[in-house]
């Protein structure tokens, strides 16, 4: 079932209501994460920026070695409640 329709039904807004708030959501998510910061969702997980040092890799067709510039990644985390629900 679609995000947007389980929302709806749950929370007794219209859909078109809890798209523009989901949306508003995964925008402030976007912005935070573009500054360095981090978002913590209680029951889901924490997401957060990470540096990633500059290294070394190879081309996997030639194997010329290539330098990998530094840069930023995404990092989530789950919640101990997610991690043990998924587990089962």
């Amino acid at each position: 079932m679609e995000l947007v329709q389980r929302v709806s039904r749950g929370a007794g807004v219209t859909r078109s209501q809890t798209a523009r708030a989901l949306k508003t959501l995964v925008i402030a998510i976007r912005d935070t994460l573009r500054d360095g910061g981090k978002i913590s969702l209680s029951g889901l997980g924490t997401f957060k920026v990470k540096a990633r040092k500059a290294r070394w890799g190879r081309n996997p067709v030639t194997g010329a070695r290539l330098a990998i510039p530094a840069g930023r990644k995404i990092s989530f985390r789950a919640s101990l409640s997610l991690r043990t629900l998924v587990k089962g």
